[in-house]
């Protein structure tokens, strides 16, 4: 039995409420055996009071199952993790960039359901009421789909990002500030990249980034529950999440696990958004695609409102195609009267 062993061993255990283990997320500092005892060192930082206690139990019950192993040891250092600024949540350990009211994270758990093309078209909408009222710029877009960042190509955007002293400075189109790994490397080069650099990388596109004032930040998620999701809630102080997903229990099914990740981590849910609800036909008739009711019911489970449901319309998917959201393109139809809508409701949720 050798620290390899037992480190190996405890890529079993995973973060409570996260899909990725302890181990890759570098939170086992040490590892031993000696005389027939494992013994551990694992630091972490959490206000979840539950989390250590759940997370010693696993790590023990881990190791015990191991051949050899008569006793286990587990030295858990705990920091707590800095409150929020008012109307902050989470458990973040840094602070929000100065002039940053409002930050929320676009959620969805599993791919292909929209996600990006929501959270393009919800910060449009929301810049478009917000300069009504008088505060035009006032809106953030974070890509944080660092694999694969789509939101340039849907947000029309090209080229690099102007440094201004240590900051990148956002680009800025329909009066959004964006900022994306998109814009950092070339179109036909892959990010191959493992965990601790994925988190660096989110921790800079909130702390080194030149986002000014802002009445709100979106952060659209890539995926799941790993890297990026732990580096934002430990980064940054969420005001809340929104969870996206379309209507068929194989999606729903894993918004609610996105859901429940949040939670854990103490980032309060502002909603479910149902996409591609439904399908109208020539006739006008509604043609239920991938089933129907999945949003509320997802919301329902969660303890949360449905903010909205966004239909099958083929002017949202050509809008992000060309670079011209539909709630700029066009904003007087129905989709992007559905976005409003629900942007409305954000705003209303944030108290803005």
């Amino acid at each position: 039995m050798t620290a390899d062993t037992i480190k190996e061993a405890l890529k079993q255990v995973k973060y409570p409420g996260f899909s990725r283990d302890i181990v890759s997320f570098g939170l086992v500092r040490s590892a031993t055996f000696v005389d027939g005892t494992a013994q551990v060192a694992v630091a972490i930082t959490t206000s979840d009071p539950k989390a250590p206690t759940t997370l010693k139990a696993e790590i023990e019950k881990c190791l015990r199952a191991l051949p050899g192993v008569k006793d286990v040891i587990i030295e858990l250092a705990v920091s707590a993790a800095k409150a929020p600024p008012a109307g902050g949540a989470g458990g973040a350990t840094g602070a929000a960039p100065a002039g940053l009211k409002h930050s929320v994270a676009i959620a969805s758990g599993k791919g292909g359901v929209g996600k990006s093309t929501f959270a393009v078209n919800l910060a449009c909408a929301l810049a478009q009421i917000l300069e009504k009222r008088g505060r035009p710029g006032r809106v953030g877009l974070m890509d944080c789909d660092i694999y694969g960042p789509s939101v340039p190509l849907m947000m029309g955007l090209q080229g690099r990002p102007e440094i201004d002293g240590e900051s990148l400075v956002p680009l800025e189109r329909f009066g959004v500030k964006v900022m994306s790994m998109g814009f950092l490397v070339d179109d036909n080069t892959p990010v191959v990249w493992r965990g601790p650099m994925i988190m660096k990388t989110i921790q800079q596109f909130v702390q080194n980034v030149k986002w000014g004032e802002l009445d709100v930040l979106l952060i659209d998620l890539p995926p799941g529950t790993g890297d990026a999701q732990l580096s934002l809630v430990q980064t940054l102080p969420l005001d809340g999440a929104i969870i996206v997903t379309t209507p068929q229990t194989a999606a729903t099914n894993i918004a609610r696990k996105g859901g429940l990740m949040f939670q854990k981590v103490n980032v309060p849910l502002l909603g479910v958004a149902e996409n591609m609800s439904w399908f109208e036909d020539a006739n006008g008739n509604r043609q239920s695609l991938f089933g129907d009711g999945g949003g509320a019911t997802t919301a329902e489970l969660l303890g949360t409102t449905l903010l909205g449901q966004v239909p099958l319309f083929p002017e949202i998917r050509a809008g992000g195609d060309t670079g011209h959201p539909v709630t700029i393109n066009a904003p007087d139809s129905r989709p992007a009267q559905v976005f409003r809508d629900i942007a409305t409701a954000l705003l209303v949720r944030l108290k803005v």
